[in-house]
Protein backbone atom coordinates (compact mmCIF):
# COMPACT_ATOMS: atom_id res chain seq x y z
CA UNK A 1 0.00 0.00 0.00
CA UNK A 2 1.72 3.34 -1.08
CA UNK A 3 1.17 6.73 0.74
CA UNK A 4 -1.12 8.97 -0.91
CA UNK A 5 -1.42 12.59 0.08
CA UNK A 6 -4.95 13.21 1.34
CA UNK A 7 -6.52 16.60 0.82
CA UNK A 8 -8.69 18.53 3.30
CA UNK A 9 -12.15 20.59 2.92
CA UNK A 10 -11.82 24.13 3.22
CA UNK A 11 -13.43 24.12 6.98
CA UNK A 12 -10.56 20.88 7.76
CA UNK A 13 -10.70 20.29 11.64
CA UNK A 14 -7.95 18.49 13.67
CA UNK A 15 -9.17 17.13 17.10
CA UNK A 16 -11.85 19.45 18.83
CA UNK A 17 -13.45 16.48 20.04
CA UNK A 18 -14.96 14.24 16.96
CA UNK A 19 -17.24 15.28 13.99
CA UNK A 20 -19.85 13.38 15.56
CA UNK A 21 -19.99 16.75 18.00
CA UNK A 22 -19.48 19.11 15.41
CA UNK A 23 -22.43 17.91 13.23
CA UNK A 24 -24.40 18.63 16.45
CA UNK A 25 -22.85 21.78 17.29
CA UNK A 26 -21.20 22.65 20.50
CA UNK A 27 -22.87 21.22 23.56
CA UNK A 28 -23.89 23.55 26.50
CA UNK A 29 -22.15 22.39 29.43
CA UNK A 30 -24.60 22.30 32.64
CA UNK A 31 -23.05 23.71 36.38
CA UNK A 32 -20.47 22.26 38.02
CA UNK A 33 -20.80 20.61 41.30
CA UNK A 34 -21.34 23.39 43.89
CA UNK A 35 -20.08 22.21 47.54
CA UNK A 36 -20.43 18.51 49.09
CA UNK A 37 -23.96 16.59 47.92
CA UNK A 38 -25.39 13.17 49.45
CA UNK A 39 -26.60 10.98 47.15
CA UNK A 40 -27.69 7.51 47.32
CA UNK A 41 -25.39 6.56 44.00
CA UNK A 42 -23.03 8.87 42.59
CA UNK A 43 -21.39 8.23 38.85
CA UNK A 44 -18.38 9.06 37.89
CA UNK A 45 -18.14 9.86 34.13
CA UNK A 46 -20.95 10.67 31.41
CA UNK A 47 -20.35 8.50 28.36
CA UNK A 48 -22.41 5.90 27.79
CA UNK A 49 -21.50 3.44 30.59
CA UNK A 50 -22.21 5.78 33.60
CA UNK A 51 -25.78 7.18 31.34
CA UNK A 52 -26.85 3.72 30.90
CA UNK A 53 -26.43 2.80 34.33
CA UNK A 54 -28.06 5.77 35.54
CA UNK A 55 -31.00 5.36 33.17
CA UNK A 56 -31.75 1.88 34.00
CA UNK A 57 -31.51 2.23 38.01
CA UNK A 58 -33.99 5.40 37.66
CA UNK A 59 -36.26 3.10 36.12
CA UNK A 60 -36.13 0.32 38.19
CA UNK A 61 -36.21 2.68 41.87
CA UNK A 62 -37.70 6.01 40.60
CA UNK A 63 -36.85 7.41 44.87
CA UNK A 64 -32.91 6.69 44.21
CA UNK A 65 -31.08 9.97 44.20
CA UNK A 66 -28.59 9.93 41.43
CA UNK A 67 -25.76 11.53 40.68
CA UNK A 68 -23.63 11.89 37.54
CA UNK A 69 -19.77 13.43 37.83
CA UNK A 70 -18.01 14.18 34.72
CA UNK A 71 -15.62 16.32 33.50
CA UNK A 72 -15.85 17.78 30.83
CA UNK A 73 -19.16 17.56 28.71
CA UNK A 74 -21.33 14.31 28.77
CA UNK A 75 -19.87 11.92 26.01
CA UNK A 76 -16.53 13.60 25.72
CA UNK A 77 -14.75 10.50 26.04
CA UNK A 78 -15.07 7.65 23.66
CA UNK A 79 -18.59 7.82 23.85
CA UNK A 80 -18.22 10.82 21.30
CA UNK A 81 -15.57 9.82 19.46
CA UNK A 82 -16.17 5.97 18.57
CA UNK A 83 -16.62 4.41 15.01
CA UNK A 84 -20.86 4.24 15.57
CA UNK A 85 -20.55 0.21 15.72
CA UNK A 86 -23.13 -1.03 17.84
CA UNK A 87 -21.91 -4.40 18.06
CA UNK A 88 -22.18 -7.97 19.32
CA UNK A 89 -18.62 -8.88 18.84
CA UNK A 90 -17.77 -9.36 22.51
CA UNK A 91 -15.30 -7.27 24.41
CA UNK A 92 -12.78 -9.74 25.31
CA UNK A 93 -11.97 -13.40 24.11
CA UNK A 94 -14.42 -16.49 24.52
CA UNK A 95 -11.67 -18.72 25.44
CA UNK A 96 -10.27 -16.86 28.49
CA UNK A 97 -14.47 -16.27 29.59
CA UNK A 98 -14.79 -19.92 29.47
CA UNK A 99 -11.49 -20.99 31.39
CA UNK A 100 -13.16 -19.57 34.56
CA UNK A 101 -16.88 -20.15 34.23
CA UNK A 102 -17.24 -23.13 31.55
CA UNK A 103 -18.40 -22.93 27.46
CA UNK A 104 -21.97 -22.42 28.26
CA UNK A 105 -21.77 -19.54 29.86
CA UNK A 106 -19.66 -17.79 27.64
CA UNK A 107 -22.39 -18.20 24.97
CA UNK A 108 -24.98 -16.89 26.96
CA UNK A 109 -22.42 -14.04 27.44
CA UNK A 110 -22.47 -14.00 23.89
CA UNK A 111 -26.13 -14.27 23.38
CA UNK A 112 -26.66 -11.05 25.93
CA UNK A 113 -24.55 -9.03 23.58
CA UNK A 114 -26.79 -9.71 20.69
CA UNK A 115 -29.65 -8.90 22.73
CA UNK A 116 -27.99 -5.45 23.66
CA UNK A 117 -27.92 -4.47 20.13
CA UNK A 118 -31.83 -4.98 20.33
CA UNK A 119 -32.25 -2.97 23.20
CA UNK A 120 -30.52 0.02 22.62
CA UNK A 121 -32.45 0.26 19.28
CA UNK A 122 -35.78 -0.37 21.57
CA UNK A 123 -34.87 2.00 24.09
CA UNK A 124 -33.70 4.77 21.42
CA UNK A 125 -37.05 3.91 19.56
CA UNK A 126 -39.21 4.25 23.13
CA UNK A 127 -37.10 7.43 24.45
CA UNK A 128 -37.26 9.28 21.04
CA UNK A 129 -33.81 9.14 20.17
CA UNK A 130 -33.10 9.55 16.95
CA UNK A 131 -29.16 8.48 16.49
CA UNK A 132 -29.32 7.39 12.48
CA UNK A 133 -29.76 3.70 13.48
CA UNK A 134 -29.52 1.00 10.73
CA UNK A 135 -29.21 -2.77 11.65
CA UNK A 136 -27.46 -3.76 8.49
CA UNK A 137 -24.92 -5.98 10.18
CA UNK A 138 -21.32 -6.12 9.91
CA UNK A 139 -18.87 -7.28 6.91
CA UNK A 140 -15.63 -8.27 7.49
CA UNK A 141 -13.12 -8.40 4.43
CA UNK A 142 -9.91 -10.27 3.80
CA UNK A 143 -7.54 -9.20 1.19
CA UNK A 144 -4.82 -11.40 0.72
CA UNK A 145 -4.90 -15.36 1.76
CA UNK A 146 -3.39 -15.03 5.37
CA UNK A 147 -6.27 -13.25 6.12
CA UNK A 148 -8.68 -14.93 4.10
CA UNK A 149 -7.23 -18.14 6.74
CA UNK A 150 -7.72 -15.94 9.43
CA UNK A 151 -11.59 -15.11 8.41
CA UNK A 152 -12.36 -19.04 7.45
CA UNK A 153 -11.30 -19.69 10.93
CA UNK A 154 -13.11 -17.04 12.96
CA UNK A 155 -16.19 -18.17 11.22
CA UNK A 156 -15.44 -21.96 11.76
CA UNK A 157 -14.35 -21.53 15.64
CA UNK A 158 -17.20 -18.76 16.63
CA UNK A 159 -19.95 -21.20 15.85
CA UNK A 160 -18.58 -22.89 19.44
CA UNK A 161 -19.41 -19.81 21.45
CA UNK A 162 -22.45 -18.61 19.64
CA UNK A 163 -21.26 -16.64 17.15
CA UNK A 164 -23.65 -15.85 14.64
CA UNK A 165 -21.61 -15.37 11.05
CA UNK A 166 -21.10 -16.93 7.41
CA UNK A 167 -18.99 -16.33 4.69
CA UNK A 168 -20.42 -15.00 1.75
CA UNK A 169 -19.82 -16.31 -2.18
CA UNK A 170 -17.42 -13.53 -4.53
CA UNK A 171 -21.13 -12.76 -5.58
CA UNK A 172 -22.72 -12.03 -2.36
CA UNK A 173 -19.92 -10.53 -1.20
CA UNK A 174 -19.62 -8.10 -3.96
CA UNK A 175 -23.28 -7.55 -4.26
CA UNK A 176 -22.95 -5.91 -0.66
CA UNK A 177 -19.61 -4.07 -0.96
CA UNK A 178 -16.73 -3.90 -3.41
CA UNK A 179 -13.58 -3.42 -1.34
CA UNK A 180 -10.95 -3.42 -3.68
CA UNK A 181 -8.60 -6.30 -3.25
CA UNK A 182 -11.10 -8.79 -1.49
CA UNK A 183 -10.72 -12.07 -1.58
CA UNK A 184 -13.34 -12.88 1.12
CA UNK A 185 -15.77 -12.05 3.34
CA UNK A 186 -18.13 -12.71 6.34
CA UNK A 187 -21.70 -11.38 7.07
CA UNK A 188 -23.09 -11.19 10.83
CA UNK A 189 -26.48 -9.44 11.07
CA UNK A 190 -25.74 -8.62 14.67
CA UNK A 191 -24.36 -4.78 14.51
CA UNK A 192 -26.17 -1.88 13.45
CA UNK A 193 -25.00 1.61 12.50
CA UNK A 194 -25.59 4.47 15.06
CA UNK A 195 -24.21 8.68 15.14
CA UNK A 196 -22.29 8.46 18.63
CA UNK A 197 -22.83 11.76 19.34
CA UNK A 198 -27.02 11.42 19.00
CA UNK A 199 -27.07 8.52 21.33
CA UNK A 200 -25.03 10.23 23.92
CA UNK A 201 -26.76 13.49 23.35
CA UNK A 202 -29.85 11.74 23.54
CA UNK A 203 -29.23 9.65 26.11
CA UNK A 204 -27.86 12.23 28.25
CA UNK A 205 -31.26 14.25 27.73
CA UNK A 206 -33.53 11.22 28.94
CA UNK A 207 -31.66 11.05 32.42
CA UNK A 208 -31.67 14.45 32.90
CA UNK A 209 -35.21 14.46 32.45
CA UNK A 210 -35.69 11.32 34.62
CA UNK A 211 -34.33 13.42 37.36
CA UNK A 212 -30.97 12.79 37.44
CA UNK A 213 -28.67 15.47 38.48
CA UNK A 214 -24.93 15.26 35.67
CA UNK A 215 -22.50 17.53 37.04
CA UNK A 216 -20.34 19.16 34.36
CA UNK A 217 -16.63 20.54 34.22
CA UNK A 218 -16.32 18.65 37.24
CA UNK A 219 -13.22 16.63 37.69
CA UNK A 220 -12.84 13.34 39.96
CA UNK A 221 -9.38 13.37 41.49
CA UNK A 222 -10.09 10.27 43.67
CA UNK A 223 -12.85 7.57 44.46
CA UNK A 224 -12.49 6.37 48.01
CA UNK A 225 -15.15 3.97 50.15
CA UNK A 226 -18.74 5.82 49.38
CA UNK A 227 -16.93 8.80 48.18
CA UNK A 228 -15.72 10.45 45.17
CA UNK A 229 -13.69 13.99 45.68
CA UNK A 230 -13.44 16.53 43.63
CA UNK A 231 -11.88 20.30 43.48
CA UNK A 232 -15.50 21.68 44.08
CA UNK A 233 -17.03 19.55 46.76
CA UNK A 234 -17.24 15.91 47.63
CA UNK A 235 -20.21 13.59 47.18
CA UNK A 236 -21.10 10.43 49.91
CA UNK A 237 -22.85 8.01 48.38
CA UNK A 238 -23.76 4.41 49.45
CA UNK A 239 -22.28 3.35 45.97
CA UNK A 240 -19.72 5.17 43.45
CA UNK A 241 -19.11 3.92 40.52
CA UNK A 242 -16.83 4.00 37.89
CA UNK A 243 -17.46 4.53 34.38
CA UNK A 244 -14.60 6.52 33.00
CA UNK A 245 -13.20 3.40 30.75
CA UNK A 246 -9.52 5.13 29.05
CA UNK A 247 -9.66 7.89 31.38
CA UNK A 248 -9.49 5.65 34.48
CA UNK A 249 -5.72 5.97 34.66
CA UNK A 250 -6.33 9.75 35.52
CA UNK A 251 -7.77 9.28 38.80
CA UNK A 252 -5.56 8.47 41.58
CA UNK A 253 -4.12 4.96 42.45
CA UNK A 254 -5.48 3.95 39.51
CA UNK A 255 -2.71 4.54 36.80
CA UNK A 256 -1.81 1.02 35.89
CA UNK A 257 -5.79 -0.11 35.94
CA UNK A 258 -7.03 -0.27 32.08
CA UNK A 259 -4.23 0.77 29.67
CA UNK A 260 -5.38 4.22 27.95
CA UNK A 261 -5.11 2.98 24.11
CA UNK A 262 -5.61 5.11 21.33
CA UNK A 263 -7.58 5.04 18.35
CA UNK A 264 -8.26 7.49 15.36
CA UNK A 265 -10.60 8.45 12.84
CA UNK A 266 -11.47 10.62 9.91
CA UNK A 267 -14.43 11.55 7.55
CA UNK A 268 -14.66 12.52 4.10
CA UNK A 269 -16.84 15.15 2.50
CA UNK A 270 -20.35 13.70 1.46
CA UNK A 271 -19.58 11.41 -1.73
CA UNK A 272 -21.25 11.59 -4.68
CA UNK A 273 -23.93 9.62 -6.08
CA UNK A 274 -21.66 8.32 -8.73
CA UNK A 275 -19.09 6.63 -5.57
CA UNK A 276 -21.87 4.52 -4.01
CA UNK A 277 -23.11 3.51 -7.25
CA UNK A 278 -20.02 2.08 -8.22
CA UNK A 279 -18.99 0.87 -4.63
CA UNK A 280 -22.78 -0.41 -3.13
CA UNK A 281 -22.75 -0.31 0.27
CA UNK A 282 -26.73 0.14 0.02
CA UNK A 283 -27.18 -1.85 3.21
CA UNK A 284 -25.21 0.48 5.56
CA UNK A 285 -23.33 -2.55 7.07
CA UNK A 286 -20.56 -1.35 9.26
CA UNK A 287 -16.76 -2.61 7.45
CA UNK A 288 -13.78 -4.68 9.58
CA UNK A 289 -10.64 -6.28 7.87
CA UNK A 290 -8.83 -8.99 9.11
CA UNK A 291 -5.05 -6.95 8.99
CA UNK A 292 -3.61 -7.10 12.64
CA UNK A 293 -3.44 -3.38 12.27
CA UNK A 294 -7.10 -3.08 11.52
CA UNK A 295 -9.25 -0.95 10.39
CA UNK A 296 -13.35 0.13 10.81
CA UNK A 297 -15.43 1.93 8.87
CA UNK A 298 -19.37 2.94 8.44
CA UNK A 299 -21.61 5.17 5.63
CA UNK A 300 -22.99 7.83 7.40
CA UNK A 301 -26.58 9.17 6.87
CA UNK A 302 -25.51 11.72 4.91
CA UNK A 303 -23.09 10.14 2.71
CA UNK A 304 -19.78 10.25 3.92
CA UNK A 305 -16.99 7.65 4.97
CA UNK A 306 -15.79 7.12 8.84
CA UNK A 307 -12.88 5.26 8.65
CA UNK A 308 -10.72 4.46 11.08
CA UNK A 309 -8.03 2.36 12.87
CA UNK A 310 -4.85 2.85 14.84
CA UNK A 311 -2.53 6.00 15.38
CA UNK A 312 0.18 6.64 17.82
CA UNK A 313 -1.18 4.25 19.89
CA UNK A 314 -0.31 4.71 23.73
CA UNK A 315 1.15 8.07 25.42
CA UNK A 316 4.35 7.30 28.11
CA UNK A 317 3.15 6.97 31.52
CA UNK A 318 -0.84 6.85 30.56
CA UNK A 319 -1.20 10.14 29.66
CA UNK A 320 -4.06 11.21 27.74
CA UNK A 321 -4.07 13.76 24.94
CA UNK A 322 -8.08 14.48 25.83
CA UNK A 323 -7.77 17.14 22.98
CA UNK A 324 -8.12 14.41 20.05
CA UNK A 325 -5.42 16.08 17.91
CA UNK A 326 -4.22 13.40 15.28
CA UNK A 327 -0.88 13.39 13.91
CA UNK A 328 -0.53 14.03 10.15
CA UNK A 329 1.12 10.61 9.43
CA UNK A 330 -1.47 9.10 11.06
CA UNK A 331 -4.25 11.03 8.70
CA UNK A 332 -2.03 10.12 5.80
CA UNK A 333 -1.83 6.08 6.59
CA UNK A 334 -5.58 6.26 7.27
CA UNK A 335 -6.19 8.29 3.97
CA UNK A 336 -3.90 5.51 2.15
CA UNK A 337 -6.08 2.55 3.03
CA UNK A 338 -8.90 4.39 3.06
CA UNK A 339 -8.24 4.86 -1.04
CA UNK A 340 -6.59 1.55 -0.63
CA UNK A 341 -10.08 0.27 -0.30
CA UNK A 342 -11.98 2.49 -2.15
CA UNK A 343 -10.07 4.12 -5.36
CA UNK A 344 -13.31 5.86 -6.44
CA UNK A 345 -13.19 7.88 -3.35
CA UNK A 346 -9.20 9.38 -4.09
CA UNK A 347 -11.08 12.69 -5.56
CA UNK A 348 -12.35 13.34 -2.48
CA UNK A 349 -11.09 15.54 0.73
CA UNK A 350 -11.25 14.96 4.37
CA UNK A 351 -13.43 17.13 6.33
CA UNK A 352 -12.31 16.22 10.08
CA UNK A 353 -10.14 13.83 12.20
CA UNK A 354 -9.78 13.27 15.62
CA UNK A 355 -8.28 10.56 18.31
CA UNK A 356 -9.61 9.51 21.91
CA UNK A 357 -8.61 6.43 23.89
CA UNK A 358 -10.34 3.06 24.70
CA UNK A 359 -9.17 1.08 27.74
CA UNK A 360 -7.64 -2.52 27.86
CA UNK A 361 -7.36 -4.42 30.58
CA UNK A 362 -4.02 -6.65 31.14
CA UNK A 363 -6.03 -9.84 29.80
CA UNK A 364 -7.77 -7.61 26.69
CA UNK A 365 -11.37 -9.08 28.70
CA UNK A 366 -14.11 -6.51 29.89
CA UNK A 367 -15.12 -6.55 33.35
CA UNK A 368 -18.47 -5.31 35.61
CA UNK A 369 -18.28 -5.57 39.45
CA UNK A 370 -19.66 -3.97 42.72
CA UNK A 371 -18.26 -4.18 46.46
CA UNK A 372 -21.23 -3.80 48.59
CA UNK A 373 -18.88 -3.59 51.70
CA UNK A 374 -17.49 -0.37 50.57
CA UNK A 375 -20.00 0.77 47.94
CA UNK A 376 -16.95 0.81 45.15
CA UNK A 377 -18.61 -0.03 41.23
CA UNK A 378 -16.98 -0.14 37.69
CA UNK A 379 -17.72 -1.33 34.12
CA UNK A 380 -15.66 -1.00 31.43
CA UNK A 381 -11.83 -2.29 29.74
CA UNK A 382 -13.92 -2.44 26.76
CA UNK A 383 -11.00 -2.88 23.94
CA UNK A 384 -13.48 -0.79 21.26
CA UNK A 385 -16.32 -2.88 21.33
CA UNK A 386 -18.14 -0.89 24.65
CA UNK A 387 -20.95 0.71 21.94
CA UNK A 388 -22.98 -2.17 23.32
CA UNK A 389 -21.17 -3.73 25.81
CA UNK A 390 -21.99 -0.35 28.18
CA UNK A 391 -25.75 -1.15 28.15
CA UNK A 392 -25.22 -4.17 28.71
CA UNK A 393 -23.01 -3.23 31.76
CA UNK A 394 -25.69 -0.22 32.53
CA UNK A 395 -28.44 -2.85 33.22
CA UNK A 396 -25.85 -5.68 35.26
CA UNK A 397 -24.64 -2.66 37.41
CA UNK A 398 -28.57 -1.85 37.78
CA UNK A 399 -28.80 -5.47 39.05
CA UNK A 400 -25.48 -5.64 41.50
CA UNK A 401 -26.29 -2.01 42.76
CA UNK A 402 -29.79 -3.22 43.67
CA UNK A 403 -28.66 -6.44 44.99
CA UNK A 404 -31.00 -8.41 42.89
CA UNK A 405 -29.40 -11.76 41.59
CA UNK A 406 -31.15 -11.55 37.98
CA UNK A 407 -29.46 -13.99 34.94
CA UNK A 408 -26.97 -10.75 33.85
CA UNK A 409 -24.98 -11.40 37.09
CA UNK A 410 -24.01 -14.37 37.15
CA UNK A 411 -22.78 -13.93 33.32
CA UNK A 412 -18.41 -14.58 33.49
CA UNK A 413 -17.42 -10.76 32.89
CA UNK A 414 -19.14 -9.97 36.34
CA UNK A 415 -16.55 -9.98 39.39
CA UNK A 416 -13.84 -10.66 37.10
CA UNK A 417 -10.22 -10.13 38.77
CA UNK A 418 -7.36 -8.74 36.11
CA UNK A 419 -3.90 -7.96 37.67
CA UNK A 420 -2.43 -4.22 37.16
CA UNK A 421 -0.37 -3.66 33.78
CA UNK A 422 3.46 -3.54 34.14
CA UNK A 423 5.30 -0.08 35.35
CA UNK A 424 7.15 1.85 32.79
CA UNK A 425 8.65 1.43 30.92
CA UNK A 426 7.56 -2.02 30.40
CA UNK A 427 4.29 -0.33 29.10
CA UNK A 428 5.66 1.52 26.32
CA UNK A 429 7.73 -0.86 25.30
CA UNK A 430 5.04 -3.51 25.17
CA UNK A 431 2.68 -1.81 23.68
CA UNK A 432 4.49 0.01 20.88
CA UNK A 433 6.38 -3.38 20.22
CA UNK A 434 2.98 -5.18 19.49
CA UNK A 435 2.40 -2.51 17.04
CA UNK A 436 5.64 -2.51 15.32
CA UNK A 437 5.13 -5.97 15.00
CA UNK A 438 1.71 -6.04 13.76
CA UNK A 439 2.33 -3.42 10.61
CA UNK A 440 5.36 -5.70 10.03
CA UNK A 441 3.02 -8.81 9.57
CA UNK A 442 0.39 -7.01 7.25
CA UNK A 443 3.63 -6.50 5.05
CA UNK A 444 5.44 -9.72 5.38
CA UNK A 445 1.66 -11.44 4.94
CA UNK A 446 0.85 -9.47 1.57
CA UNK A 447 2.95 -12.32 0.00
CA UNK A 448 2.40 -15.28 2.55
CA UNK A 449 -0.51 -17.89 2.54
CA UNK A 450 -0.58 -18.16 6.94
CA UNK A 451 -0.42 -15.65 9.84
CA UNK A 452 3.34 -14.13 10.33
CA UNK A 453 4.60 -15.24 13.18
CA UNK A 454 5.46 -11.81 14.38
CA UNK A 455 1.46 -11.40 14.92
CA UNK A 456 1.95 -14.21 17.29
CA UNK A 457 4.98 -12.70 19.14
CA UNK A 458 3.38 -9.16 19.35
CA UNK A 459 0.25 -11.15 20.76
CA UNK A 460 2.39 -13.46 23.57
CA UNK A 461 3.98 -9.69 24.47
CA UNK A 462 1.40 -8.20 25.50
CA UNK A 463 -1.44 -11.06 26.07
CA UNK A 464 -3.65 -10.09 23.33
Amino acid sequence: MSTRVPSFSDDFVNGDVSFWHRSLGDPSPAPALDGDRRADVVIVGAGYTGLWTAYYLKRARPSLDIVVLEKEFAGFGASGRNGGWLTGDLAGTHERYAKTHGVEATRLLQQEMYSSIDEVIEVCGKEGIDADIVKGGVLNVARGSAQAARLRASVATGSRWGVEAELLTPEEREARLRVAGAVQASWSPHCARIHPGKLVRGLAKVVRESGVEIFERTPVAEIAPHRAVTPYGNVTADYVIRATEGFTATIKGLRRQWLPMNSSMIVTEPLPDAFWEQVGWEGSELLGDMAHYYMYAQRTADGRIAFGGRGRPYLYGSRVDARGHTHDWTIEALWSLLVDFFPAAAPARIAHAWSGVLGVPRDWCSTVHVDHSTGLGWAGGYTGHGVTTTNLAGRTLRDLILDEPSPLTGLPWVGREVRAWEPEPLRWLGVHSMYRLYRAADARERSMRRTSSLARIADLITGH
